[in-house]
């Protein structure tokens, strides 16, 4: 694997796979087409902060650790405290003020991003209101709670495309970051998220970076599934 950076980080590569020989696997498969992935919550007994420490030191990859991490504070602060020995570039928290308080404290100085969880992807007004979540439409409650955690402290949040634009809009949102799951390139199956668009249309919403998984490591060829999305966003 070319320890190479490619010239585009904007896509982050969900590394969604079962164990972590797989997912060094998949990133072989990619070679320098990638700079950032994304470990999430399944792989973490799974071999998957090895897995976040072999790319970082030995490859040179950007490690987003994507934990969602939610508990009372002082548990949230120590958690987020022991991760910085990791070096990772993005941690994402749930959206909670006091949740991205907390993680901010145990961040101290370290260069890691917190990212916060507004509403899941994965979730229509359905499956919120099953939640007890407030009425309103779900556009509307992510931007507010977007609004909420950048005021908190949040270096950025977790959004659909859809609602990027909104919390672009928000004057609290200068010089934060917005990272959109839901992304799939023209053609794709949506799988299990509900509110999805391309690439390119999620830059163009106001999106810094786009998470793309399954898309690119299920494609007959990922490394040129990958270049093709970066080509994509190098046309905008």
């Amino acid at each position: 694997m070319s320890d190479m950076r490619a010239s585009d980080d904007r896509l982050i590569v969900a590394l969604d796979v079962p164990n972590a020989i797989t997912g060094m696997e998949v990133a072989a498969q990619l070679g320098d087409a990638v700079s950032f992935y994304k470990i999430g919550l399944g792989m973490l007994s799974n071999g998957g902060m090895a897995l976040a420490n072999e790319l970082k030191g030995e490859f040179g990859k950007k490690i987003f650790m994507d934990l969602k991490l939610f508990d009372i504070g002082a548990t949230i602060e120590n958690a987020v405290r022991g991760l910085m020995q990791f070096e990772l570039d993005f941690l994402t928290v749930h959206g909670d003020p006091y949740v991205v308080k907390a993680a901010q404290e145990g961040k101290g100085s370290a260069d890691t991003k917190i990212l916060a969880v507004t509403i899941l992807t994965s979730l229509d007004r359905q499956d919120l209101d099953g939640a007890l979540i407030k009425p309103g439409d779900i556009k509307d409650l992510v931007q507010e709670r977007a609004g909420k955690a950048f005021l908190a402290g949040a270096d950025g949040v977790i959004a659909s495309p859809h609602e990027a634009t909104v919390i672009r809009a928000l004057p609290e949102a200068e010089g934060k970051l917005i990272v959109t799951p839901g992304v799939r390139p023209t053609g794709a199956d949506a799988g299990d998220q509900k509110r999805i668009t391309t690439p390119a249309q999620a830059i163009s919403n106001g999106a810094d970076h786009i998470v793309v998984g399954r898309p690119i490591w299920r494609a007959e060829d990922p490394r040129k599934a990958a270049q093709s999305i970066v080509e994509e966003l190098a046309a905008l």
